[in-house]
């Protein structure tokens, strides 16, 4: 489709209601209440999801359904703000937690609520600031071209107005009823999380856990995606554990003795203190940190070419002054104010004491930001934001960052907090770009005034910075940032990474074992960040994920649905489903700090173990069943 023949909705010559105190009001609410609870799920299995598809939904059935209003871009607006809440937070759940973790270990001072907003706040806008230029390159030129699967599913659900209340449904059914279960096994702790069979002959262990989130994971993820998850997971517990329970008992093998504070553990002690988990922590994790570091770092190197071609064509729109038609559907946010914000950012970045970076860590921030920027803004139009290898690019970014600041003598505490910053910094505005650049493409569908979209991305990152800062402090308060509640995956890689670079200390020998597992997978190739995600996370997780997949695959084949429908009644409930046990393990999170989380455990004399656990799962299974019916296929009629 050439895009001079595109039609949008509403036509550029009609102007109606956008940036409104509804719309304002009802964004900020939602990017704090899906922020937080994608906080919550990244920092547990290391993966957040869009919540583009869930704010859309929501908003029509407040302002279409209840307010009576008949107004699609004021919808549009609230999608907009609430869903940068989720990218922000995907961003700063990364890499800020490893200032918790040093701080900790007493290498520094734990971080104030106001250090984390102003780098999440820095990152966040320069997101949004980096991807203006980039529209009319990437929305507008390659319209038919990129689909943006999240931005397109999300204008196809604002249009479908009259399924507005059906749609909303599916999401507050999906959020109540994970509420109900994460209170039952987390609060009330009634019945078992995690269902562990222990396999003695293969010396490991098959786990899974009754989390409703997981399964919703899978189920957006899709059968694919988390079967390669779980072959991951398969890899690293029965065949890796295996190997080196079997073939090395005997031998004193670095990392455990530092883990252990023992200078002669042996491989068998560590198996025999505390099994396949031990064996896991100690060396697969290692393997699984080469792993996804390799697989963001090719993921990025395929996509090189594309990837200048994309910057080139922002540098030329940035020297142009941009987009400077008169058509209101065509208006982006002044060259000026874009080029004075980007400044003051970045004064911001080197001279504020809460970032701990030097001109030389600023410049590295607007050099790689934005290259990161096009970066992230081409690959979500191609593959969708769930799969935007972002804590690839910050792998990338850290490696580069502490390498420099190592030779220019920036070394300590000092270096290593710079390091996470610039890091940090620049997965928030990958993340922001992302979802800017989604929210701009439904903006393109409806006849949104992008200028007003925009406004609404950098208001939804202003909230979403501040909102964030308290959000990890409560986590990390309730549980402990690197605990078996909060594991933190992706930080504590990224605090490996640092730490391996300015002390030298890094287990080099796992780590480029798990760098040609994810060569051989590559060249088989399977995708690789999915499978290497898989072996470096614990094998409950992934599996319990497949098991949304495997629902996910049934439902298809029972209704004839495409696996990347989002707009569907199970990716909506399954969304609900991630929304609501978020939601309940921040309150969780509120209880243990205020420390009433004891007096309403109940697993002393109520806990039904592991038969809950699987009757948990089984009604997982059936609801998220359920969730699929109605699906208008082909020429079937929805039940």
């Amino acid at each position: 489709m050439k895009n001079e023949e595109f039609k949008p909705y509403v036509p550029a010559d009609k102007v109606t209601p956008e940036i409104t105190v509804t719309s304002v009001i009802m964004g900020i609410i939602l990017a704090v209440i899906f922020g937080a609870a994608n906080a919550y799920l990244g920092l547990r299995v290391g993966m957040t999801v869009s919540a583009s598809i869930p704010a859309a939904v929501i908003s029509m059935a407040v302002i279409r359904v209840i307010m009576k209003k008949d107004s699609v871009l004021e919808s549009n607006i609230v999608q907009t703000i609430g869903s940068a809440g989720e990218s922000l937070a995907a961003g700063a759940i990364f890499t800020l937690p490893v200032l918790f973790l040093w701080a900790k270990e007493g290498k520094m001072d734990e971080p104030s609520i106001i250090t984390i907003s102003i780098i999440a706040l820095c990152g966040g806008i320069l997101g949004v600031l980096f991807m203006v230029p980039l529209r009319n390159a990437l929305i507008v030129k390659e319209h038919g071209v990129l689909p943006y699967p999240e931005g397109t599913a999300c204008a196809e659900v604002l249009l479908a107005g009259e399924e507005g209340g059906a749609s909303a449904k599916s999401v507050f059914a999906g959020m109540g009823f994970a509420a109900v279960l994460k209170f039952v096994v987390d609060g009330l702790k009634i019945v078992g999380g995690t269902v562990t069979a222990p396999i003695k002959a293969l010396k490991t262990a098959f786990s899974v856990q009754a989390y409703p989130a997981l399964v919703g994971v899978g189920y957006i993820c899709g059968p694919k995606i988390a079967s390669y998850m779980f072959a991951g997971g398969l890899v690293g517990w029965f065949v890796l554990i295996p190997a080196i329970v079997v073939f090395g008992p005997d031998t004193i093998l670095y990392p455990a003795t530092a883990l252990y504070e023992n200078a002669n553990i042996t491989i068998g002690d560590v198996y025999a203190a505390d099994g396949a988990s031990g064996i896991w922590s100690c060396y697969i994790r290692y393997i699984g940190a080469g792993a996804v570091a390799a697989g963001g770092i090719m993921s990025l190197l395929k996509t090189l070419p594309l990837i200048c071609k994309t910057f080139v064509e922002a540098v030329k729109g940035m020297k142009s002054g941009g987009n400077t038609s008169s058509l209101r559907t065509d208006q982006d946010l002044n060259m000026k104010i874009i080029l004075g914000g980007i400044g003051a950012m970045v004064l911001a970045i080197w001279l504020l004491p809460q970032v701990p970076v030097t001109l030389l860590g600023a410049f590295i921030i607007v050099l790689f930001g934005f290259f990161f920027a096009t970066v992230s803004s081409r690959m979500v139009g191609i593959v969708g934001s769930s799969n935007n290898p972002v804590s690839g690019m910050a792998i990338a970014t850290l490696l580069i960052a502490t390498l420099a600041l190592k030779a220019t003598g920036d070394t300590g505490a000092h270096g290593m907090q710079g390091a996470i910053a610039i890091g940090s910094i620049i997965c928030i505005i990958a993340a922001m770009a992302g979802d800017t650049s989604q929210d701009l493409k439904t903006g393109y569908i409806l006849g949104a005034t992008p200028k007003k979209q925009q406004i609404g991305e950098l208001i939804g990152a202003l909230v979403s910075a501040f909102a964030i800062g308290g959000v990890l402090i409560l986590l990390d308060k309730a549980w402990g940032f690197g605990t078996e509640a909060i594991a933190a995956p992706q930080a504590t890689l990224m605090k490996m990474i640092v730490e391996g670079v300015m002390d030298g200390q890094l287990p080099w020998s796992l780590i480029f074992m798990g760098v040609f597992i994810a060569v051989v997978i590559e060249i088989l190739g399977v995708p690789v960040l999915p499978v290497a995600i898989g072996l470096y996370l614990p094998l409950e997780l992934s599996s319990t994920i497949m098991i949304g997949g495997i629902i996910k695959l049934i439902i298809d084949k029972k209704k004839g649905a495409s696996s990347n429908d989002e707009s569907s009644n199970g990716i909506l409930f399954c969304s609900g489903l991630i929304a609501g046990e978020g939601l309940v393990g921040i309150i969780l999170a509120i209880l243990a700090v205020m420390g009433v989380d004891s007096k309403i455990d109940v697993s002393g004399s109520l806990s039904i173990n592991w038969i809950g656990t699987l009757v948990l799962l089984a009604l997982l299974v059936f609801c998220v069943y359920i969730s699929g019916r109605g699906k208008k296929t082909g020429n079937e009629k929805a039940e």
